[in-house]
């Protein structure tokens, strides 16, 4: 998709130009100062004990503790998962094509899995007709898509665990736009000087705006650049 726009940023010298980059830089500074104090709360959230779910994955049931594969911590991204479609959400495809190398969670004592609703053969089918490489297991017959809040039928979320033994907690949740902070498509694209050029965004008059979504990948766009 392009843009055909003559909307353009005023042209200044380049004085004025590292005056306002300072102003924007003391918001940007502010905001990280303000992630660092969100991710200290974070750190200090309760948690609850989960009960002893069977997923299923490649190799049969699992227990969700054996997910872990021996770590002490667990990222679990709930994809969406609609019975019958050859073509799964778009936003949770393309969304989790982005976590392709995840190795370096070993360094933290963590494993990055994605559970779904779907029978585990159509989503082992759907993993690679999409190319994506992460371990997939199926909640189909268990409760623990729906006591996490990715219920069937219904939206995505990420959760993560924490294991103390063979005894589970779960410590944190977020769905919705909570998952920004996760990808790194979305803050490229806000650092482009039209941003994401949707219709919500606050952007100077005449600059390109789309409907929301219009310019995400779909899963078959997804399917052609990542998949098989």
């Amino acid at each position: 998709m392009t843009t055909d726009t003559t909307a353009l940023p005023r042209v200044v010298s380049a004085e004025e130009w590292q005056k306002e980059l300072a102003e924007l830089r003391v918001r940007e500074k502010a905001a990280t100062r303000e992630l660092d104090a969100i991710a200290a709360q974070r750190r200090r959230l309760p948690m609850v004990e989960m009960p002893d779910y069977t997923l299923v994955g490649k190799d049969g049931p699992v227990r969700l503790v054996d997910v872990f594969e021996g770590k002490r911590q667990l990222i679990v991204y709930n994809h969406m998962w609609f019975e019958g479609k050859e073509w799964q959400c778009g936003g949770c495809t393309s969304g989790t094509m982005q976590w392709d190398r995840l190795e370096f969670l070993e360094q933290y004592d963590a494993r990055f899995v994605i559970v779904t609703q779907g029978p585990i053969d159509e989503a082992l089918a759907y993993r690679e007709k999409v190319g994506n490489r992460m371990e997939w297991y199926s909640t189909a017959g268990s409760d623990f898509g729906a006591d996490v809040d990715a219920p069937p039928g219904g939206g995505f979320a990420v959760n993560v665990f924490l294991r103390e033994g063979d005894t589970v907690y779960r410590t944190w949740h977020t769905n919705g736009r909570g998952t920004e902070q996760l990808m790194y498509t979305f803050p490229l694209v806000d650092v482009l000087p039209w941003g994401r050029q949707e219709e919500w965004q606050d952007s100077p008059e005449g600059w390109p705006q789309s409907p929301t979504y219009s310019r995400w990948l779909s899963s078959q766009d997804v399917a052609r650049l990542w998949g098989r």
